[in-house]
């Protein structure tokens, strides 16, 4: 069992996902408060370790599955680089080392991060196997990172953002099922979790989803409670990366069929990474540079 391995099992990368919980401070412009930052970090931490176990949990689980995988049979439990015993004891330490450190820094965080791997759980050994439930619990588990995120800081989560951070993980959720449906007709080996789907409906519910994601984001740019409390009405500006980033997604879904991991396209997809860059430094532009501005 090497490291490299190791690191492979608690799939690092996909700990951007976790970002989300700095997300009730930023937008409430708090991010720039010393405390609040070392405790979202502290609390990105502690539920990046309870995602890893989530993670090898699901390896574990589907390793007989992902041998035949083209891509996941590259991974440490179902290639053999990790036996089965060794991953059930890092599981374990992962579980206990995140539960701890989310104790410590709050109640609620704890809650949240426990109800995580909870719903994860129940995710992995059964509901993931019916479709719209398993989507719908992906999108809960972001939902759970923003609501992690503002127990942990002290930040109340609004329910623009509530709506926002759902839609946008359905969105994610789908295009992530459609990737593997197209794996799977290449394959012809189509997984349980696959029955209730088809491309035309995964392509419908991608554009339902992703109009409704954009109405639902103007509406939140236009509110009054949202531009008084960021103290300027130009906040619309940020409309043109939101809907621009959705339309590379779907292209990137329907065109190219690259979003079987949607942190791999994001990680790898330099346009929707400048577009992600264009629409975060707007924000910082509104809440924290111009305010500073202006108080100086």
């Amino acid at each position: 069992m090497s490291f490299k391995s190791i690191i492979h099992l608690l799939r690092i990368e996909h700990w951007v996902k976790n970002l989300f919980l700095f997300i009730p401070a930023f937008f409430a412009a708090r991010l720039s408060e010393p405390l609040i930052l070392e405790r979202a970090v502290i609390g990105f931490i502690a539920f990046s370790l309870v995602a890893s176990a989530v993670y090898v949990l699901n390896d574990l689980i589907d390793a007989p599955q992902d041998r035949n995988h083209p891509d996941k049979c590259r991974r440490p439990i179902a290639s053999g680089a990790i036996k089965p015993q060794s991953a059930i004891v890092i599981l374990g330490a992962l579980l206990l080392l995140g539960g701890f450190t989310a104790a410590v820094l709050s109640t609620d965080m704890l809650i949240f991060t426990l109800l995580y791997f909870a719903i994860n759980l129940a995710y992995s050994f059964k509901l993931k196997h019916f479709a719209i439930i398993d989507i719908s619990l992906i999108s809960l588990g972001f939902l759970l990172r923003v609501l992690a995120g503002g127990a942990v800081t002290g930040v109340a989560v609004s329910n623009w953002l509530i709506i926002l951070t759902f839609l946008l993980a359905l969105i994610l959720g789908l295009a992530k099922r459609r990737g593997e449906y197209v794996v799977a007709m290449g394959e012809n080996n189509f997984r349980k979790a696959l029955e209730g789907y088809n491309l035309p409906f995964l392509d419908m519910a991608m554009v339902v989803c992703s109009t409704i994601s954009v109405v639902a984001y103007l509406m939140y740019c236009f509110s009054p409670e949202v531009t008084q409390r960021i103290g300027s009405d130009k906040i619309f500006y940020t409309a043109f990366f939101v809907v621009i980033g959705i339309l590379r997604y779907l292209q990137l879904t329907l065109v190219f069929d690259k979003t079987e991991s949607p942190t791999r396209a994001l990680l790898r997809d330099r346009f929707l990474q400048i577009v992600l860059l264009g629409w975060i430094g707007c924000f910082v532009w509104l809440l924290y540079l111009k305010k500073w501005m202006l108080i100086q």
